[in-house]
């Protein structure tokens, strides 16, 4: 396959985003994703960063400072900030390995707990009206395309990570998809 067909090269080339490659769609999509994110996140009181490793201390919860970089792909410099904030708010503590005293571990409190369940909640709704722009009838389609696409990324990346990405917990529990709604006479800007 060209270049082109990839969605690499000249991006004047691609034309409209209508008529780009699935890949490129796709990265473009990617990319937007995480600074939205991020903006709701933040919209809801909580930083990023903060919220994702108390989201990691949820499902693992004791983590040294350096392993809760690896999962989350960040550097030990800026676990260590993090975690110094956290601490201070009162929502996750340090404490020395009982089998290596040299060694601290990471555990979330009640209040870091609290804090992942409200912003969860509350950010519920605006998260999946974000993803909810797939037809009913689309959606085997899709699922299909992203588990393939899945399983072709896990095959390029490193085992535990690939593992520890797709085995995570959702951000929040998908609500009930609600019916399109369809004007009624009248509904639509038309005199009936």
């Amino acid at each position: 396959m060209d270049a082109k067909k990839l969605g690499f090269g000249d991006l004047t080339e691609l034309g409209p985003m209508e008529d780009w490659p699935i890949g490129r769609l796709f990265a473009a999509a990617s990319r937007l994703a995480g600074p939205v994110m991020w903006r709701l996140i933040e919209q809801h009181g909580t930083s990023p960063a903060g919220f994702l490793v108390l989201r990691t201390l949820v499902s693992e919860d004791g983590l040294r400072p350096g392993e809760l970089a690896k999962r989350l792909l960040i550097s030990p410099a800026t676990v260590t900030t993090v975690v110094d904030t956290l601490e201070r708010k009162g929502h996750v503590e340090r404490r020395r390995d009982d089998r290596d005293r040299r060694s601290l571990r990471v555990h979330i409190k009640d209040s870091g707990l609290a804090v992942v369940k409200v912003t969860g909640e509350s950010m519920k709704d605006d998260i999946w009206n974000l993803y909810d722009v797939v037809d009913e009838e689309d959606e085997p389609a899709v699922r299909r395309f992203l588990l393939r696409l899945i399983a072709r990324f896990e095959e390029q990346t490193d085992d535990d990570l690939a593992e520890r990405i797709v085995n995570e917990a959702p951000l929040v529990q998908k609500p009930p998809r609600k019916p399109k709604e369809t004007p009624r006479d009248g509904d639509d800007g038309t005199t009936p």
